[in-house]
């Protein structure tokens, strides 16, 4: 039970702890119990396959939410377009998608980066009290940089 894996699952639940992310927390208890359970070889590369295309999905029904019980209507929405905090969100929205879609490419051709984005996400939670919502966004990132660096003659 005490390889390597499960070493390192139970350090980043220790850093979930000192940083109070429960996010990271859920997650980790979550894949000692699979593992406990022996569930792992069944579940483990199925979550890994779809679980993103999840999470978006239940992100996307908290955003709706507002919509759904009517808190935000049409009326909201054309009152936003006259101010310029809601172009600036429109934009950033419609940014952050695109990137998010580049790190999802990123992702799968190049998986070695989940473990550095995770690293970068658990730093900034620890050391600078950030918030870890983004592994697609990060990813994105990545990837714009990535892009940017290889256009370089000096970077191959």
């Amino acid at each position: 039970m005490f390889n390597s894996s499960t070493i390192f699952l139970l350090v980043l639940f220790l850093l979930g702890y000192v940083a109070k992310n429960q996010a990271i927390m859920v997650a980790v208890y979550i894949l000692f119990g699979m593992k406990l359970l022996k569930l792992d070889d069944k579940f483990f590369p199925y979550i890994q396959d779809k679980g993103i295309g999840w999470g978006v999905i239940v992100i996307t029904v908290a955003v709706l939410i507002p919509v759904a019980t009517g808190e935000i209507g049409f009326k909201d929405l054309l009152q936003s377009v006259k101010s310029y905090h809601a172009w600036v969100a429109l934009i950033a929205g419609m940014f952050v998608a695109i990137v998010a879609k580049n790190g999802l490419t990123l992702l799968a051709n190049d998986p070695e980066v989940t473990t550095a984005l995770v690293l970068g996400t658990i730093i900034a939670v620890v050391a600078f009290q950030g918030v870890a919502v983004g592994p697609l966004i990060g990813a994105g990132i990545a990837y714009m940089i990535i892009k940017m660096l290889e256009s370089l003659p000096f970077i191959k």
